[in-house]
């Protein structure tokens, strides 16, 4: 997991080389040290351990990261000029530092393997001269989890429908537009959970979100907080949820009806005005859709904008991700209230669930989704892991159904612990 502070940053040779098509990413990861970010095929793994940083914040990291890139030697084959090439770190960091007992920071990996576009490359990170790595290649498919069992979380589910009726009480008062309460579940397996197994399932189920592995958070978003590559800067947001039936006709009624809910309108609404402010100051152009569109999911149906912007130079994907988190879709509106709510309402640590994670390399390019539809694998004990889902509470919230939603948004996590091959 997460340590402590690096206190200057090391002076790194970095390799980096095009490769063949090495087949499916995720069946390279080693048991331990793992890390991913993958996405309908295409992507990053990585394992070993270079050097890690012990963040207060994404705008720290920023900081740390850009002398640790300045001080880099890096040698790259001229066909693999492609983002996540090269020295690379990958990240996590939590939703609420004032109100958590965990850590965010970054961590370089010792070996990558990157595939995008139909073109492959291997980074090799901390070389020695002269120094040659293994190849990596294929193990064994990892264990599905055996004997998963459930536990309620931080609050019952009548505790927890009782705190979305008071934050719908708080909203009626005019105190703020908006909040996002989350539940937790724990699940603990007979034996180690491999999250290499949770990676598989979930990257074969969803290939629409962006899978990922690190320090122990294990999940697949649908939700780009930012992605910036070339200047341009994209942020999905997804704010506005049903769940679906598996019947088509119905589903196709489901996501009309959605289409036109005034409740999930306004929801979707706040998260895009959050979104846009504070992508702004760093931006010459920013397009922001009139409406949304309906993602379709294996589980659910989520209104969806994509917010693009031209950014000004020297701009990066941390620097982004530091001013657009939290937003609105995980956090409410006005910010600062929503998360004195939070705090007062879920008796839980959300630890990284709903903060940033993802991916930066050298040139300031990267992808930092938001962490949801997640679990965090227990430190102490090995079996374990929490899970996380929330919700987006309006004036129009009704308790039993966003408790249903909650439900529908841990599907993916609990599928992947009880499906086997």
């Amino acid at each position: 997991m997460l340590g402590e502070v690096t206190p200057t940053a090391p002076r790194l040779r970095v390799r980096t080389v095009a490769v063949p098509d090495p087949g499916p990413l995720v069946a390279l990861l080693p048991e331990t040290d793992a890390l991913a970010w993958v996405r309908g095929g295409d992507g990053m793994v990585a394992w070993g351990e270079v050097v890690r940083h012990k963040a207060t914040s994404p705008a720290e990291a920023e900081e740390w990261w850009t002398t640790l890139v300045a001080s880099s030697d890096e040698v790259s084959d001229l066909d693999v000029a492609l983002p996540g090439s090269g020295l690379v770190a990958f990240g996590s960091f939590v939703f609420d530092p004032d109100n958590t007992s965990a850590s965010s920071g970054l961590v370089v990996p010792r070996t990558v393997l990157g595939r995008r576009g139909g073109r492959a490359w291997l980074t090799e990170i901390g070389l020695e001269a002269g120094e040659q790595r293994p190849a990596p290649c294929a193990g064994p498919v990892p264990p599905a989890p055996r004997g998963v069992r459930f536990e309620g979380g931080s609050l019952t589910s009548d505790q927890w429908r009782a705190a979305v009726s008071r934050a719908v009480g708080t909203i009626a008062a005019g105190d703020l537009d908006k909040v996002v309460l989350a539940r937790d579940l724990v699940a603990t397996a007979e034996s180690r959970l491999d999250p290499r197994w949770l990676v598989g399932r979930l990257g074969e189920t969803y290939p629409r979100c962006w899978t990922y592995l690190v320090d122990g958070l294990v999940g697949s978003t649908p939700e780009m907080l930012v992605r910036l590559e070339a200047g341009l800067a994209t942020s999905r947001v997804l704010a506005g949820t049903i769940q679906r039936t598996g019947d088509d006709q119905v589903d196709l009624a489901l996501a009309a009806a959605l289409s036109r809910s005034s409740k999930d309108l306004e929801e979707h609404e706040y998260a895009v005005a959050s979104v846009a402010a504070a992508l702004a100051p760093f931006c010459s152009a920013l397009n922001v859709p009139e409406n949304p569109y309906v993602l379709e999911l294996p589980n659910v149906l989520h209104l969806a904008s994509d917010v693009t912007a031209a950014v000004e130079p020297g701009v990066t994907a941390l620097g982004l991700a530091a001013a657009l988190h939290p937003s609105a879709a995980v956090c409410g509106t006005p910010t600062g209230t929503a998360r004195d709510l939070i705090a007062a309402l879920e008796h839980l640590d959300r630890e990284r669930y709903a903060g940033p994670v993802g991916w930066t390399d050298a040139s300031g390019a990267g992808e930092w989704g938001i962490a949801l539809r997640c679990g965090i694998l227990d430190e102490t004990d090995p079996r374990r892991i929490r899970l996380f889902a929330g919700c987006g509470i309006v004036a129009g919230s009704d308790p039993e159904a966003e408790w249903a939603e909650a439900q529908a948004k841990l599907a993916p996590m609990i599928g992947a612990l009880t499906t086997t091959r």
